[in-house]
Parts: structure tokens; sequence; C-alpha cells
């Protein structure tokens, strides 16, 4: 049985606070009990190192 999961952004704007970037997706919850993380790119997620928003960051399993 494949159940929709919401994958919520962990990334941070230039003013610290979260995006609210997020995905769907579904997962057998029978086979996979855990957690899902994963990486995927945020646009609106701000990068220090070059100053522009837009990076890869991690994905974590939400409620939907």
């Amino acid at each position: 049985m494949r159940d929709k999961i919401k994958m919520v952004s962990t990334g941070l704007t230039k003013a610290g606070k979260k995006t609210g970037t997020f995905r769907t997706t579904t997962k057998n919850k029978r086979t996979s009990t855990e957690k899902r993380k994963q990486k995927h790119f945020d646009k609106r997620a701000f990068n220090p190192e070059t100053g522009k928003a837009g990076m890869h960051v991690v994905f974590e399993e939400g409620k939907i």
C-alpha cells in the first residue's frame, strides 16, 4: 500500500526563516517505516558561499 507523503525543505532564506518549499511523493509504509530524508534542489534556499538563492538541501518527511 503506497501512501502520499510531503517532503519539507530544511533550507533557510537570507533572513534566516524556513523557505516553506515542499514536494510530494509516495512511499510504501509496510516496507519503509522510518522517516524519509532526501537531498533536492531548493530554489528559495540562500547559499552563503555564493551569496545567491538556490542550493541543494535535505528534504524531510512531514505531515500532509
